[in-house]
């Protein structure tokens, strides 16, 4: 099973993503081929679900802001990418029955841990909900760094300007199925913040 509109526009998209932000990627290799995982990574710009998924060739679904599909035009962009919602700062109990489906059938699915963009760069304190998921059902987690995408698009510009963006693949976590997931959740979201951490230039990390 394919992901057909990033099939179609992936070459275009990394040409552009190399001729405008200067895209590197770095850990390609790490991404697995195939079986369920959670993929975790930072947030710094509404291009951030394309550009990490450029490397993968398997489908990758993401869990997405609930207010983006409000949106037409761009609603119906990101259903095509395989987004569904979630209603950020709840228990969305819809989002993690998705999820829990997709990732039961050897899928791979996108979470933002920060919960959204970061204002400014820096790496935010990490939710647990993508964790919890993880150490519930035994899932691998890779995380991820984008590096740069705040000095290109920041929050409060229309539209990004030319810069360098570097996105790194970080070797997967195992995962075993916990006890107490809640109680696991921590530890995990702990590991996977100091891998993304250590891709960050100093002055992102708070």
């Amino acid at each position: 099973m394919r992901t057909p509109v990033l099939d179609v526009l992936r070459p275009a998209l990394h040409l552009a993503g190399r001729a405008y932000f200067g895209l590197r990627f770095r850990g390609a290799e790490n991404i697995p081929a195939d079986g369920p995982l959670l993929v975790t990574p930072n947030h710094q710009t509404y291009a951030d679900p394309p550009l990490v998924t450029i490397p993968f060739r398997r489908p990758v679904y993401y869990m997405a802001w609930e207010a983006l599909f409000e949106i037409p035009l761009l609603s119906w962009a990101i259903r095509r990418l395989r987004a569904f919602p979630v209603t950020v700062g709840a228990a969305d109990a819809t989002a993690i029955r998705q999820a829990v489906r997709l990732l039961a059938a050897g899928e791979a699915v996108m979470i933002f841990p920060e919960g959204g963009r970061s204002p400014d760069g820096r790496l935010q304190e990490f939710k647990l909900g993508a964790f919890r998921l993880a150490t519930a059902h035994g899932i691998p987690v890779l995380p991820v760094t984008i590096a740069g995408g705040t000095n290109s698009w920041p929050p409060g510009r229309r539209l990004p300007r030319p810069g360098r963006i570097t996105v790194t693949f970080h070797p997967v976590l195992p995962v075993a199925r916990a006890r107490d997931p809640k109680a696991a959740a921590r530890g995990l979201a702990d590991r996977a913040r100091a891998a993304i951490a250590s891709a960050l230039p100093a002055a992102h990390l708070t």
